[in-house]
């Protein structure tokens, strides 16, 4: 059978941050891994491709094709479905991703045969294999209810996992069903960049996170033998590790840099930590720059304690500016990113430059709270929403989603503006991007700074 995996092409929410991060379609990889060997797949990535949709269905004639999700991208699948059921209505429509397993019912359309909400190497292969059989000429028999798998037949009745955890497995991906989009793939300057996973679920479980309600509240380790073949399958120089805390467990730490010294493999490493991580385990930190950690990626979220306590962080201010003297003092580049709290008074505004000022970070970057659906935030903050959970393009980090509290909506994008533009232009150190990552670079970040000013002055005048 032949399926065709999607990518959605990128959204306009999303154009600023994808100046800085485009990372490769790691679960379209995943499937890959699963049924290559009994069916003929290939991915489409449109975030790089200039290929339409059409052209691709018509060169490939796929019986099945997946299409993968963010929040955002809903509307983007929704319309790929339906163009793929113009183009030939006996195509298997398969929506899967991110949102798809917060949201299911966010696909339950004419044009969408299946939403994986939860996917396992099991159930993806128990579909595709059904589906092979119920696509011949001669079949008969009805489709069944698939763990973890919503369908259409079935009125897309939910049918919890039983044979396997309630959440979207890590595969070793096939990481050559892309190779001719691998060089656009990037973490901020470093391209090309791959991505790697050693683990899933997170303890820290801040108010705010997502993921560790998708993945789990302790951490899950792969076996160091899976995430060994995994680098040994990375062509690129440059790796970033998107564990959400890669430096919580220091023994994991180095029995990778054992590896890593051992096969002698040479790479640019990024990875996120926490403040926590980063203080109580200075050894496993120095090693691993040693074996090529370059910059660490660090939630520290707001310069208030109080905020930092409501959000669950475990940590203070004061240890948030030591992590970040630590690792400077490492050579290892502080990579920060915040939250706007909708409370926030021109006064906290600037006491929050002022705060990056003492931090002193390589890069960056600040987003608005976004109460996600499903969230213990989106109950604290429903009466005062400006966006409802079915206008999925909003909450993509990128606008305001809560109603201030202590200014005019107009305001307070002035102030994230000022603030964005004082974060850009003054913080992220202009001559750090151009002699790490070149000039290209710094009209990659110029650019992405220009569309977010477009963008808030639009938000602004919608606002008034």
């Amino acid at each position: 059978m032949r399926i065709l995996l999607v990518r959605p092409p990128r959204m306009k929410q999303a154009v600023i941050i994808g100046e800085f991060m485009f990372s490769e379609p790691l679960g379209l990889e995943m499937m890959v891994t699963v049924l290559k060997d009994t069916h003929e797949v290939e991915i489409l990535d449109m975030m790089t491709d200039s290929m339409s949709l059409e052209t691709k269905l018509a060169a490939f004639q796929p019986q099945v094709v997946g299409i993968t999700s963010l929040c955002i991208d809903v509307e983007a699948v929704l319309a790929l479905a339906r163009q793929t059921k113009t183009f030939n209505p006996a195509i298997q429509v398969v929506a899967g991703g991110t949102q798809a397993t917060l949201q299911p019912q966010a696909f339950i359309h004419a044009a969408v045969d299946h939403v994986i909400q939860y996917a396992a190497r099991q159930n993806i292969t128990q579909l595709m294999n059904l589906l092979a059989v119920a696509l011949c000429p001669s079949a008969t028999a009805e489709l069944p209810l698939i763990e973890g798998i919503r369908s259409r037949s079935h009125q897309y009745q939910e049918v919890p996992p039983v044979s396997f955890p309630p959440c979207n497995e890590y595969i070793l991906p096939d990481r050559k069903s892309t190779l001719q989009y691998r060089s656009s793939y990037s973490y901020f300057g470093y391209r090309p960049c791959a991505l790697l996973g050693t683990s899933r679920g997170c303890s820290k479980t801040c108010d705010f996170c997502l993921r560790w309600r998708l993945e789990g509240s302790r951490e899950h380790y792969f076996p160091m033998e899976q995430v060994q073949a995994d680098i040994e399958s990375i062509e690129e120089p440059n790796v970033m590790i998107f564990d959400n805390d890669f430096l919580h467990n220091p023994h994991r730490v180095m029995a990778l840099c054992d590896y890593l010294e051992a096969a002698q493999i040479h790479k640019n490493w990024i990875c996120y930590a926490s403040v926590h991580s980063i203080l109580n385990h200075p050894e496993a930190v120095a090693r691993f720059r040693d074996l090529g950690l370059q910059a660490v990626l660090v939630g520290y979220e707001t310069f208030s304690d109080e905020e930092l306590a409501q959000y669950r962080k475990k940590t203070s201010r004061q240890e948030s500016l030591e992590a970040s003297r630590f690792l400077k003092k490492l050579g290892v580049d502080v990579w920060a990113s915040f939250m706007a709290h909708p409370d926030w008074s021109k006064e906290d505004f600037r006491a929050f430059r002022r705060f990056i000022r003492e931090l002193n970070p390589e890069i960056s970057s600040i987003s608005p709270l976004t109460p996600f659906p499903g969230l213990p935030l989106y109950e604290q903050y429903q009466d005062r929403l400006l966006y409802p959970r079915e206008a999925y393009a909003a909450w993509s980090f990128g606008q305001v989603m809560i109603r201030p509290g202590n200014m005019s909506l107009v305001g307070y994008y002035g102030e994230l503006l000022k603030t964005n533009f004082y974060v850009n232009l003054v913080c992220n150190s202009l001559g750090y991007v151009v002699n790490k990552f070149g000039p290209l670079s710094l009209l990659r970040l110029t650019r992405g700074s220009l569309l977010l000013l477009i963008r808030y002055l639009k938000l602004m005048w919608q606002a008034r």
